[in-house]
């Protein structure tokens, strides 16, 4: 049962019929993973908690610098050198205090990944490499875990959602991020933010879609972004929505689906050193 203090802090949401009581209990209980503490994760950790979410887990290795806080608002001058992840819980826990954190001061790896994403009962990436959003969707799909992903450029970011576990109305597994990109890019291709900059505000758009995608997965309300694509172009101030589909090709739930547990992960780490 929600105490009388859970109902003056979400009385906003309980007002809400697609919300309600029974809607913000079911986000009390539900248990959601923010993979990365930075500019996406901030402002999606924030509006996580501030809902009312039981348990948000963290994962972040990195600890935080300087140059981090024109966009990772759940950090702040302080906590400069401290752990992304303490910061983060520190910053949630002045927020509110109800909720329960878990932290995982450390990066995911093939060897911990379906342990720590089956703990939870949704996933959201906000990593900002191409190896852990291989790694994140292919664990979420092997534990059979909702993931909500996000990415974000110097003045744009895409959103979507995976269920790639399910399967649509004909038949068909549903789509995930291989679908979506098969390959990662050639090394060197694409810059890092420290190389390409970014508009600290454009995370703080995308991390907060982030949120809501994930809030109408736990409350099973409105229209999912399964199998589209939201685009986002700051300076046009422009959203458009692309729709993609199931590649019957791809290695992880195609119709020769040759990865079924998070080896090819492991080699390749071993090949690359």
């Amino acid at each position: 049962m929600l105490t009388p203090d859970e109902i003056e802090r979400y009385k906003r949401q309980l007002v809400l019929k697609e919300i309600g009581g029974e809607g913000q209990q079911r986000l009390k209980e539900a248990k959601a993973l923010v993979i990365g503490a930075g500019g996406l994760g901030s402002p999606l950790l924030l509006y996580l908690a501030a809902a009312g979410v039981g348990r948000i887990g963290i994962i972040d290795d990195d600890r935080v610098s300087l140059d981090n806080l024109a966009r990772q608002v759940v950090h702040d001058t302080g906590s400069v050198g401290v752990y992304k992840t303490r910061s983060a819980a520190r910053t949630i826990e002045r927020l509110n205090p109800q909720v329960e954190i878990r932290l995982y001061s450390t990066r995911l790896q093939p060897q911990n990944a379906i342990e720590i994403v089956s703990n939870y009962d949704i996933v959201a990436d906000g990593s900002d490499n191409f190896a852990t959003r291989y790694l994140v969707n292919d664990a979420c799909y092997l534990a059979k875990r909702p993931l909500v992903f996000a990415a974000v450029g110097p003045f744009d970011g895409h959103l979507t959602t995976f269920r790639a576990f399910e399967r649509d109305e004909a038949g068909n597994p549903k789509p995930n991020y291989r679908c979506l990109f098969p390959e990662a890019p050639p090394p060197g291709t694409v810059a890092p933010c420290s190389e390409a900059g970014i508009l600290g505000a454009v995370a703080g758009v995308m991390g907060t879609l982030q949120a809501v995608e994930v809030l109408k997965e736990l409350l099973g309300i409105g229209e999912s972004l399964v199998g589209r694509l939201l685009l986002y172009d700051a300076l046009q101030a422009r959203f458009s929505t692309l729709s993609y589909a199931w590649d019957p090709e791809n290695p992880l739930n195609g119709r020769s689906a040759r990865f079924h547990d998070l080896s090819h992960h492991r080699e390749m780490a071993e090949a690359n050193g």
